[in-house]
């Protein structure tokens, strides 16, 4: 299984903040540590250029984050300080998600190791996201006519206002979030298909909401026509659902995170759909543990696909 990842996706965060940036290092040496993935299945994005950022955020807003004038009010709504090294990081992780979905459209699977930052708006940085990855690349895609139609699911704890407000109203992207209902963002957008959950929703309720909803999701997603099925699948398999998470709220455990894992990846391939996998959030008690629990989706990912007919 390919996997995007490039050495620019950590960078120096004042002392003490709370985004684990290390995460993403540690998750790649797990995963070549534990031959998940070999060295070969790395494979190095480039940054994206500003007329691809531009076919989902506003010129002004890049113009800000290239020239670093974002003002202090909008670094805060970020909650991470502009640097030269965040601006090409956000840069290099929508160009390793854009990277993934072209492997997966041609190899049925594959990764990037960051990315899923879904806070992110048009015309603004939330909750430490700078620019909307899986938005892009979906939109580039279509542009390009390499797909029509997509879907989004987004297990994120968090709502992902940005990209719900990105493609609302859209016929060709469905958007599924299961979040909790009580957390950031307090203002939530509208996704196709929304799962609120209780505060402290553990394994049994949170993994019988997502088989009630996700098949019909995925079939959702298809067209009418000839093709049933979306033409891509993004995953967004964030861990913050996990007990004890800084801000996530909810109680599942590591054994539920991967069951979940396992449950979405194996709709995805049972019919079909190319899937690019990204990491969305994950706020545990030290980076190491953040990028031991990102490491299921992946375990999962390559384990052989599942032996059913594809419907699609």
């Amino acid at each position: 299984m390919k996997c995007s990842y490039h050495p620019g996706y950590h960078l120096a965060l004042p002392a003490g903040h709370p985004f684990p940036i290390s995460k993403y290092p540690l998750l790649k040496d797990r995963l070549l540590r534990e031959r998940v993935i070999a060295a070969e299945d790395l494979i190095t994005p480039e940054p994206l250029g500003l007329d691809d950022l531009a076919l989902v955020h506003t010129r002004e807003y890049l113009a800000k984050l290239d020239n670093g004038s974002l003002s202090m009010a909008e670094q805060r709504r970020l909650g991470m300080p502009w640097s030269e090294a965040l601006w090409k990081r956000s840069r290099l992780a929508a160009g390793g998600t854009l990277l993934a979905a072209r492997v997966a459209l041609e190899e049925g699977i594959a990764g990037n190791l960051a990315g899923g930052t879904h806070h992110a708006f048009p015309d603004h940085a939330e909750g430490f996201c700078v620019l909307n990855d899986v938005a892009i690349a979906i939109v580039k895609l279509r542009s390009e006519g390499s797909i029509r139609r997509a879907v989004i699911v987004d297990l994120d704890v968090h709502q992902g206002n940005g990209t719900a407000a990105i493609f609302e109203g859209s016929a060709d992207v469905l958007t599924f979030s299961m979040h909790g209902e009580r957390n950031y963002p307090l203002a939530k957008m509208r996704s196709t298909v929304d799962i609120p959950l209780a505060d402290g929703t553990e394994d049994d309720a949170y993994l019988d909401a997502l088989g009630r909803h996700l098949p019909g999701v995925l079939d959702r997603a298809g067209s009418a026509g000839t093709r049933p099925c979306p033409d891509i699948a993004f995953y967004l398999a964030g861990v913050d659902i996990a007990a004890g998470d800084r801000y996530g709220k909810l109680a599942v455990s590591e054994e539920g995170i991967r069951r979940r894992d396992r449950r979405v990846i194996d709709a995805i391939r049972s019919r079909g759909i190319p899937l690019a996998i990204v990491l969305g959030g994950g706020y545990a008690a030290s980076p190491a543990r953040t990028a031991e629990l990102h490491a299921h989706a992946f375990r999962e990912a390559v384990r052989p696909p599942p032996l059913v007919p594809s419907i699609c």
